[in-house]
């Protein structure tokens, strides 16, 4: 078991307008987990999870949701799970990250021109929202995407990640179809491009590796300044 965030510990925002109120009470099944995990671990988050990163950022990560012994309980996303290590070990090989990682809240890691927003604030059950719960949540997004002027290139890691991506950056579904490295153009020219999630599941079966990873960041670097 990991060991709990520190006590002390409180995260911050970048974007503090656009967050949610800590004890968010819009998604019923989210706050009920969210409840017993402050009973059972006092010393964790459990909460939800703010953006994390540059506020003048080029480059907008949107991941899904937080993991439960990551993001929940470190406050920091995809903080503290094997996730994180592959997001941030490639975002500091691309010059997006400075200082160290050290799987906790209070490290001395820095996102330089890049930023992480999640579709959804709040623990799932199992890692999955409800469609409603993505739609409810959606709004925090939708708020965080506008808050970035200077954000012209998009990540989304995973399909359901993509799915939100897209609506929130005024695309469609239909002709915005996830695939690994897959590029799509919204409406007003902005450009998500696709990844498999870095989970320890899709990195230990293979369906995603650190070069395919890579791969998707290289092309954000060279889409810069060009949309």
């Amino acid at each position: 078991m990991p060991d709990p965030a520190p006590e002390a510990f409180v995260p911050t925002s970048p974007l503090p307008e656009t967050e949610p109120p800590h004890d968010c009470p819009r998604c019923p099944r989210l706050v009920a987990v969210r409840d017993a995990l402050r009973v059972e671990y006092p010393k964790w988050w459990n909460a939800p999870v703010p953006a994390f990163g540059d506020p003048q950022a080029w480059l907008g990560i949107i991941g899904l949701a937080p993991g439960k012994h990551g993001a929940n309980r470190t406050g920091r996303p995809f903080t503290g799970d094997y996730a994180g290590d592959l997001l941030f070990a490639t975002l500091a090989k691309f010059g997006l990250a400075s200082g160290v990682y050290e799987a906790k809240p209070d490290d001395s890691l820095r996102l330089d021109g890049a930023i992480i927003l999640s579709a959804v604030k709040c623990l799932p059950p199992e890692n999955k929202p409800t469609p409603e719960e993505i739609r409810t949540c959606r709004a925090f997004l939708d708020d965080q995407v506008a808050a970035l002027p200077s954000a012209r290139v998009f990540v989304a890691l995973g399909e359901r990640a993509h799915q939100s991506a897209v609506k929130v950056l005024g695309g469609r579904l239909p002709k915005a179809r996830f695939a690994h490295l897959a590029e799509h153009r919204m409406p007003d020219g902005r450009i998500l491009i696709d990844s498999y999630h870095c989970s320890r599941h899709n990195q230990n079966t293979g369906v995603l590796t650190s070069e395919m990873f890579e791969a998707v960041f290289a092309r954000a670097l060279e889409l810069r300044g060009h949309v």
